[in-house]
């Protein structure tokens, strides 16, 4: 019995490893912050937070298992990725591939739970995530497909709690989608004489490390304008525009931190300083919210 459980705590570990949980919290808050937004006056009711976690939850465990499947022979042969689960054999395809479709699952039964235009977006919804995967085997622009991929979930958020589309949320989901662009393309900065080699389709790879890097931050400045455009329609003051402005100085601070020549802070450029922005993006504009119902 203690063996099996310490098999199950260790497929877990791995699982939890291959699907990269702590990235989470790049579109985790835009969701809060749309539902939150999207519910007015008051707040979405809990049923409503809980459903909504399922599914991003499942959406996401569904889209990056799919993805290490499909990047599997690619990452054992990137020295940077070889040691991930799949490839070091840790965790086997047949599992990769029943964690996928269980998640898959679950996507549209909670999708189910929401309403019914959820429902009916749940498979367009799984079909963009799941592409993405071999989106950098024929263009460039996967680094935008990731980024509309992400930018899905403030959207999701927002029809989840009204039932419908409006300006706001895709206003924000395209800032979002613009953002991830940028700093995937950052972060594959460390790939791009391997996605050369192997025929990938990245900026770096395609542009050269100094013109992706110039594509990253025109991608940001439109991200900010973005974010700036929806903190005025979800009401403005002083800490949605703190928010905002937060948001530039994070952005500024991380193309400080890498250059074509020095990739050496990339991570830290990646999942510190954009985890920041999300965070305190969402806290500043839920502190807005309860200080307008005071």
């Amino acid at each position: 019995m203690g063996a099996l459980a310490h098999r199950l705590a260790d497929a877990v570990r791995e699982t939890a490893d291959m699907i990269v949980v702590k990235h989470t919290i790049f579109a985790l808050p835009f969701a809060v912050m749309a539902a939150a937004t999207a519910a007015d006056p008051g707040w979405p009711p809990w049923r409503v937070w809980a459903w909504g976690l399922v599914a991003m939850v499942a959406a996401r465990t569904a889209a990056m298992t799919f993805n290490r499947l499909a990047d599997h022979h690619l990452d054992a042969a990137n020295p940077r990725t070889a040691r991930r689960a799949l490839p070091a054999g840790r965790l086997s395809r047949r599992f990769a591939w029943t964690v996928t479709a269980a998640a898959c699952l679950v996507f549209v039964l909670a999708a189910g739970q929401l309403n019914r235009l959820c429902l009916l977006l749940a498979v367009p919804t799984l079909a963009v995530l799941l592409g993405y995967s071999h989106a950098k085997r024929f263009t460039a622009a996967a680094h935008l497909w990731l980024g509309a991929a992400l930018g899905m979930a403030p959207l999701a958020a927002w029809i989840a709690v009204t039932g419908s589309f409006a300006a706001p949320p895709l206003l924000l989901a395209a800032a979002v989608a613009l953002w991830v662009a940028g700093f995937d393309i950052i972060y594959s900065l460390q790939d791009e004489a391997f996605d050369r080699s192997r025929g990938l389709h990245s900026a770096p790879a395609r542009l050269g490390g100094r013109q992706a890097l110039l594509v990253a931050r025109a991608l940001h400045a439109a991200a900010l304008a973005g974010f700036a455009g929806f903190a005025v329609m979800a009401g403005g003051g002083p800490l949605r525009l703190i928010a905002v402005a937060a948001a530039g100085l994070l952005l500024v601070r991380q193309h400080q931190l890498v250059s074509p020549d020095d990739v050496s802070a990339v991570d830290a450029a990646f999942f510190t300083t954009n985890g920041v922005l999300s965070v305190v993006m969402c806290l500043l504009f839920l502190f807005a919210k309860m200080q307008a119902a005071l």
